[in-house]
């Protein structure tokens, strides 16, 4: 609420912005550079979106409406924090543990331990705990238990309830967008997007729902046929999909998640992460083991480009831990830009940094991941080059200050090379035997990528529906809404199929509710989809997947450029055109 305060204040000075206004409209006299000319129109628009043109009585009134939300924000976030780290289902027997592999056995002992329950073994509800859980073990009624309290997150009783934190913060939303001149929400925060409109995101999220559903239907047929075969008459519930799905797979493509893990060790999928941008881009990264973080577990790196210059700083911090929200992020400790104070100053470079929540393995023992866990680890890499390899004038446009549904292309993108023959085979080598994947399991990965592409994107476009719906609403429409019966009716005329449940349910929804960032914008993920799918297509055009001249426009258009282009330009500037949701499809399965 203070940083809100101060925020208002700034971006509500009239003296201020008068003189930035002045700048505007005499822009096409005063001879400015491209990128300087691109810094003056996002910083118009940008106190013009934070009200510098209303009126005292509305400045006042959006200032309040701004503080408000601030503050919400942070408390929904605290809350999830809060279920998470203090949830946790204790095992104690073989019989809880039917199913479940050695790594997944072992992570729980250490998150026991960590938790002061020594000879036990514990669920989280991490991530990279209860999937795994979810997805391995043999026992439905500790499957269930796991997945009510996962999904419950934010529901807790009292002041960590986020439902009526979500109803006040879609009110104040709509609210403020009327107050700006915009009819919804979701119409203030597009206006300023590569979307444009609500309508737009529809458009693509329809599309896809349609083809998801359709495709999910099939998928849950099939599980209902394995549960049958087994000599069980239940229904596919939420917390049974994940682990028949895998039985189906296995079946299917004569694939295990669990064969192909000893081959993905931690250690191994970072130095994956930095050769991948040494290939293409040139740096490399030099780590310092005598510089002190926030954490023991956090790393340092120095990011030098071709002559051996200090280009930014890395910082690393992958595992889980009680204190620490769940998920994964990058963020910027300080930001790229060139502007100087004196004759020696030549700018600052960025200090970036990556945050996951990988378990823990015992002492002495390698940290093994999933492929899932290794694409994030590497989309995440994505978002931190994006920030690492900028290189622009101005502070307000550097590295990921994009536009929302431009900023996860970069990130997107990245997880395509590693699954590139050349980074697997060098990489992913067997933790005890140092031999590398054998072709075979490769093979029968590759088969297996389409599958189960219906449950993922149902999913995932169900939340995408639902947030966008909070957000078309007017200030009358919002008032008073009660958000579990809103969401409730969303999914009914989705036609949201009972054995599956949205990705993120609205009171632990953080992208949309712990701040304001995503809030009508986890579409995003799916309009940088069509980007980066397009785009991998541009290299394999050439037949190599690090081809110099790609990666150079590479470089040069979309990781190093910040917000200097608009990004449809920056798009067709790197790839020749604008791409269309025929190569996500085509990707999803969907087609």
């Amino acid at each position: 609420p203070e940083l809100s305060r101060h925020q208002s204040a700034i971006m509500m000075n009239r003296s201020l912005f008068g003189r930035i206004d002045a700048l505007y409209r005499n822009r096409e006299s005063l001879g400015l550079g491209a990128e300087a000319s691109r810094v003056l129109e996002l910083k118009w628009k940008s106190f013009v979106r934070s009200g510098a043109k209303l009126n005292k009585t509305d400045q006042t009134q959006l200032a309040a409406i701004s503080e408000r939300l601030a503050a919400l924000g942070t408390a929904f976030s605290q809350n999830v924090l809060a279920d998470e780290r203090d949830y946790a289902l204790v095992l104690e027997t073989n019989e809880d543990l039917a199913g479940l592999p050695d790594s997944l056995i072992s992570s729980m002992s250490a998150a026991a331990e960590e938790r002061g329950q020594k000879d036990r073994y514990v669920v989280t509800l991490s991530r990279s705990i209860v999937e795994p859980f979810l997805t391995c073990s043999e026992r439905r009624d500790l499957r269930e238990t796991a997945f009510r309290a996962w999904v419950a997150r934010g529901e807790g009783s009292g002041e960590r309830d986020n439902r009526p934190l979500v109803a006040e913060m879609v009110s104040l939303r709509a609210e403020k967008a009327t107050l700006l001149g915009f009819s919804s929400f979701a119409h203030f925060k597009l206006d300023d997007t590569m979307a444009k409109t609500p309508e737009n995101v529809r458009l693509l999220l329809d599309t896809v729902w349609e083809k998801a559903r359709g495709r999910a239907e099939e998928e849950a047929a099939e599980l209902s046929r394995l549960i049958a075969d087994e000599g069980k008459n239940h229904d596919v519930a939420p917390w049974d999909w994940r682990h028949y799905s895998e039985k189906v797979r296995a079946a299917r493509y004569d694939f295990d998640e669990e064969e192909i893990k000893p081959y993905l060790q931690l250690e191994k999928m970072i130095e994956a992460a930095f050769h991948t941008a040494e290939r293409l881009f040139g740096i490399t990264f030099r780590k310092h083991a005598d510089v002190r973080a926030y954490h023991p577990d956090v790393r340092v790196f120095e990011v030098l480009d071709t002559s051996g210059k200090r280009i930014a700083i890395f910082l690393s911090d992958y595992f889980a831990r009680p204190s620490k929200r769940s998920g994964a992020w990058m963020s910027e400790l300080q930001e790229q830009h060139k502007l100087t104070a004196d004759r020696t100053d030549e700018g600052q470079i960025p200090i970036v940094l990556n945050v996951m929540n990988f378990a823990k393995a015992p002492a002495g023992k390698p940290v093994l991941i999933t492929m899932d866990d290794a694409r994030t680890l590497f989309h995440e890499f994505g978002h931190a080059l994006h920030g690492m390899l900028s290189d622009v004038t101005y502070p307000s446009i550097s590295g990921t200050s994009v536009n929302r549904d431009f900023v996860e292309l970069p990130s997107q993108l990245y997880e395509h090379w590693l699954t590139e023959p050349e980074v697997l085979q060098r990489f992913a080598v067997h933790h005890q035997t140092g031999e590398a994947i054998p072709q075979r399991l490769l093979d029968k990965m590759r088969a297996a990528e389409k599958f189960n592409k219906g449950f993922a994107n149902v999913e995932f476009t169900s939340s995408a529906l639902v947030d966008m719906a909070f957000h078309s609403l007017d200030p009358e429409q919002a008032a008073n809404i009660d958000p579990m019966a809103f969401q409730a009716d969303v999914l009914a005329r989705l036609n949201m199929p009972e054995s599956i449940v949205m990705r993120h349910a609205t009171p632990h929804f953080g992208h949309v509710f712990a701040g304001d960032g995503y809030s009508a914008g986890y579409y995003s993920y799916m309009w940088s989809g069509v980007l980066d799918a397009d785009a991998f297509r541009a290299f394999k055009e050439t037949g190599d997947s690090f081809d110099t001249a790609t990666a150079d426009k590479l470089l040069r258009y979309i990781y190093s450029s910040g917000g200097s282009m608009d990004p449809e330009d920056a798009y067709i500037a790197f790839r020749g055109k604008t791409p269309s949701p025929d190569a996500l499809l085509e990707k999803e399965g969907l087609a």
